[in-house]
């Protein structure tokens, strides 16, 4: 790779400066030579600054478009995937490929290939169709589910790059051929449909949300020329006529698709799971809940099994298992991070000098407490990733369902927290790992408008739990109870104020409005 900056040509600038600084300083007085340094070194600096932040999006370009199809060929990233799954990082070449669905969202997401797109009621025909039939793939070589067995739902959207991973991931874990994977889309794509069919170190089931933006693009759940602009005022609204005037949200505005069809799915695909689909009729354990941009840890099945066991002493007034949790900081290391501030403190040393590397995406706690479990409230902010729960919880949520279909809040974390806060007899409590076993390692979603896509987070997670493997699989739990909080009752985040969606949700369980 040729690169159009690098650091021998960075010293040759340094070099020239240097001596354009001695000749102004021969000319010059002190004082005025001096001024004239500190804005050539700055001016010197933004400029190399910014070239070499050149450099590393070319290279980043240049590595997702290598000819050999890897669209993360990271060195350091495929030393830590065993060759045999290499396989889910690569993509089929477009001659193998008949044809695409071409999808709105992160262009980066996608490889860049001339297809036909699919129209509406192509894509409705082919989601009705895979409904309807209920396929589990791999069910002639793994066996059928049984009761002891472990269903994973793995939510997924258009960020195919974050998917392989996650793929990757699973297939690493131990006791993962006795798993059946569900993966429930709100977008009908084949490169993301071949990339499932290609697993084959477990079954495999593909389920598709009905009511998305990309099934109905000019009507409601979708959007039409007909609806409210989010930020109009509710008296030019009525003016207007559009047709959800009378349902601005708590903030006065109107709802945007894009926003509301991720509670919409996470409703309906829980439902259609517990409620609608053959292969988990008879099944009464946990369901665990990921998403397109989790990464699992090797030993997640076992610990949720642990957690299982020990719950049923310690918490069998636990509604959900948790092995995730949102943390600002990484440190695995737990008090050796502290021990080394400390003497650092005392030798008067900076401390950016010489403080452990950390990095401020929300990965993990520290690992010292790697066979530790916390009883505790569910609070919505810490709790809702690696979720796990059985169907008599969810009988639970499905009796609270107008409380979570009316709660103007775009999110269904949140709206599942106002039924633990408002519905319930008893709060939600949760059993939760304090070294979670599932990362987070997608930092772009609806909220962000620019294409992302961090190879080295996804690196630095897989080097983490490389590092720490021998902690993996501990025997037993050591359980602790957290302080209970004064319950707290928040303002929704608004987004959730129209009355057909209200509907939508409430018809998706057979609930009338």
């Amino acid at each position: 790779m040729t690169k159009i900056f690098s650091s021998g040509m960075a010293n040759d600038v340094v070099r020239t400066v240097r001596q354009r600084i001695i000749a102004v300083c021969r000319k010059l007085g002190i004082s005025v030579c001096l001024r004239t340094v500190v804005l050539i070194f700055c001016l010197t600096f933004f400029w190399v600054q910014m070239h070499m932040s050149d450099v590393a999006d070319n290279d980043t370009i240049q590595i997702l478009a290598k000819p050999d199809g890897l669209l993360d060929a990271n060195d350091s990233m495929l030393q830590l995937v065993p060759q045999h799954l290499h396989k889910y990082l690569v993509a089929l070449p477009q001659r193998d490929r008949p044809h695409q669905a071409i999808l709105p969202g992160n262009a980066s997401e996608h490889i860049a290939t001339a297809a036909v797109s699919l129209n509406a009621s192509e894509i409705r025909r082919l989601i009705d169709q895979q409904n309807s039939k209920q396929v589990v793939l791999n069910e002639d070589v793994y066996g059928p589910l049984q009761n002891d067995s472990l269903v994973i739902v793995i939510q997924v959207h258009t960020r195919i790059m974050y998917l392989r991973h996650t793929i990757v991931s699973l297939a690493r874990a131990r006791g993962i051929e006795n798993a059946l994977l569900i993966f429930s889309h709100d977008h009908y794509d084949e490169q993301i449909n071949e990339l499932i069919q290609m697993i084959d170190f477990c079954k495999t089931m593909q389920i598709f949300y009905p009511y998305s933006i990309q099934s109905h693009p000019d009507s409601f759940p979708g959007e039409s020329s007909e609806d409210c602009p989010r930020d109009i005022a509710k008296s030019d609204a009525i003016k207007r006529k559009c047709i959800n005037a009378m349902h601005p949200d708590q903030y006065g505005h109107y709802r945007e698709a894009k926003f509301t069809q991720t509670k919409h799915h996470w409703w309906w695909k829980a439902n259609r799971v517990f409620n609608e689909l053959d292969v988990v009729s008879n099944y009464s354990g946990p369901i665990l809940f990921l998403e397109d941009d989790h990464y699992v840890a090797e030993d997640f099945i076992y610990m949720l099994k642990l957690m299982e066991k020990s719950c049923s002493v310690a918490c069998p007034q636990c509604s959900m298992l948790s092995l995730g949790t949102y943390l600002k900081t990484y440190n695995f290391y737990g008090e050796a991070k502290k021990d080394i501030l400390r003497v650092i403190r005392r030798q008067q040393i900076f401390a950016a000098e010489l403080t452990p590397p950390s990095w401020s995406f929300k990965i993990v706690p520290s690992f010292s407490h790697y066979d530790k479990a916390e009883i505790s409230q569910w609070i919505s902010s810490k709790h809702n990733m690696g979720m796990a729960y059985n169907r008599t919880v969810w009988k639970q949520f499905v009796d609270c369902a107008d409380t979570f279909c009316k709660y103007d809040d775009y999110n269904w974390d949140w709206s599942l927290q106002s039924v633990s806060n408002n519905c319930l007899s008893h709060e939600f409590k949760v059993f939760v790992l304090k070294a979670p076993r599932v990362f987070h390692i997608g930092e772009c979603g609806v909220h962000h408008k620019k294409s992302c896509f961090d190879m080295a987070l996804i690196v630095k997670v897989q080097k983490l739990l490389s590092s720490v493997y021998k902690y993996l699989f501990p025997e037993k739990l050591e359980v602790t109870y957290a302080p209970i909080k004064k319950k707290v009752l928040r303002k929704g985040n608004g987004g959730w104020g129209d009355i057909r969606d209200h509907e939508l949700c409430l018809r998706m369980v057979n609930r009338q409005g």
